[in-house]
C-alpha cells in the first residue's frame, strides 16, 4: 500500500472534477482498487503503488486536455484512461477554447489577419470601430501565450478618461472609481478562463488589470501587455507606455481614432505613435472597417450612420471655410 498527493494546479477543480464530483466518480469507478479523495486541488490516493503510479500519469493527462479545452466530458475521461487517443476537437483558427470549451477562433478575415502579426511582431497595433472583436482578440492571445506556457504574466490596461463623466463624482474609493472603466477587459477574460482560475490569477498577480497610469516606471518582462481605447491617451502617455516593454514581452495596442474622449486641445497620442512609428521593422498594424463588426447587425448600420454624418459635417465646414 503507497499513498500519493496529486496537486492540480492549472485547472479550475469544479471543470475537472465536473458538476456534482461527476467526473471524479467515473474516474473511481475505473480504478476500483484505489482509494482516493480529492477537494480543491489535491487529489490523495492510496493502494497498489503500480495502480497509484499509472492513476497519477492518467490524472496529469486529463489535466493537460483540460488546460487545453477548458473542460473533461465522460467520453475523454474513458478515452485517456483505457490508452485511447481523445477525439481532437478540430477547429480552423481556433486561438483557444474558452468557458465549457467553446472555441474562440478569429470570424473575420482581419481578425485571423491580427493573429498572424501578432506572431510575427513584438508590437502590433489593432485600428477600427467599435464591435470589431479587436480587444476580444488581443487578449484571446495573451490568454493562449499564458496557457502555452510563452509568458509569465497578463497585463491589461486602459487610459481612465470619461465618456462624458467625471471619475471624481463616482462613488468609492480609486478602485471602485477604475473599475467600471476596465469592465470589458474582465468580461473578455470571464469568457475564456474559469471563475476560480481566473481569481487566482488576478491575486497571484499573474493577470493584472489596471489604468495607464499605473504602468509609469515599470518594466515589462515576459509578459503580454495590451493597451485598450489607445485613442484615449496623450501623446506623453503612449510614449510612456511603449517604452515599457521589456524581454520576452509583446504589446497589442486598440483603439479608434473615430472616438476620441480628450479634450479638444489636448492631441491623441494614438494618432502621433501611428505616424511616428510608421514603418519601423518589429511592428505590425490591423486595420478593421464595418465589415468586421460582429455584434448586433444593427452596430454596423449605427457606425456607417455616424460616419455619414461625420462626413457631411466636415464637408459643410470644409464650405464655410472656402466661402469666407
Amino acid at each position: 500500500m503507497i499513498e500519493r498527493i496529486i496537486i492540480i494546479d492549472n485547472v479550475d477543480p469544479v471543470s475537472f472534477y465536473g458538476i456534482n464530483n461527476c467526473n471524479m466518480q467515473l474516474i473511481r469507478n475505473l480504478f476500483p482498487k484505489l482509494r482516493m479523495a480529492a477537494r480543491g486541488q489535491i487529489i490523495k490516493v492510496i493502494g497498489d503503488p503500480e495502480e497509484a503510479a499509472r492513476f497519477e500519469k492518467k490524472i496529469k493527462e486529463l489535466e493537460e486536455y483540460c488546460i487545453k479545452y477548458n473542460k473533461l466530458t465522460e467520453e475523454v475521461i474513458l478515452d485517456i484512461v483505457r490508452g485511447q487517443a481523445p477525439k481532437e476537437l478540430k477547429q480552423d483558427d481556433v486561438i483557444i477554447y474558452g468557458i465549457n470549451g467553446k472555441p474562440i477562433s478569429g470570424r473575420t478575415p482581419n481578425q485571423q489577419l491580427l493573429v498572424e502579426t501578432f506572431l510575427k511582431n513584438d508590437l502590433t497595433f489593432a485600428l477600427g470601430p467599435a464591435g470589431t472583436g479587436k480587444t476580444y482578440v488581443a487578449i484571446a492571445l495573451a490568454v493562449r501565450a499564458l496557457k502555452n506556457r510563452e509568458v509569465r504574466k497578463i497585463i491589461l490596461s486602459r487610459p481612465a478618461v470619461e465618456a462624458g463623466e467625471k471619475l471624481g463624482f463616482l462613488p468609492g474609493d480609486m478602485k471602485d472609481k477604475i473599475d467600471p472603466y476596465l469592465q470589458p477587459l474582465y468580461d473578455a477574460l470571464e469568457d475564456m478562463i474559469p471563475a476560480v482560475k481566473l481569481k487566482e490569477y488576478m491575486e497571484s498577480n499573474v493577470i493584472q488589470i489596471a489604468p495607464l497610469a499605473f504602468m509609469r516606471g515599470r518594466t515589462l518582462n515576459d509578459a503580454i501587455i495590451v493597451l485598450d481605447e489607445a485613442q484615449n491617451t496623450t501623446t506623453q502617455q503612449i510614449k510612456m507606455f511603449l517604452t515599457r516593454l521589456g524581454m520576452n514581452a509583446k504589446m497589442i495596442i486598440t483603439g479608434d481614432i473615430t472616438q476620441i474622449d480628450l479634450p479638444r486641445s489636448v492631441n491623441s497620442g494614438l494618432v502621433q505613435a501611428l505616424k511616428v512609428l510608421k514603418g519601423v521593422p518589429g511592428i505590425g498594424m490591423v486595420e478593421f472597417g464595418k465589415k468586421d463588426i460582429v455584434r448586433h447587425q444593427l452596430v454596423q448600420r449605427i457606425v456607417e450612420a455616424y460616419q455619414r454624418w461625420d462626413d457631411e459635417k466636415k464637408a459643410e465646414e470644409q464650405r464655410e471655410k472656402t466661402e469666407q
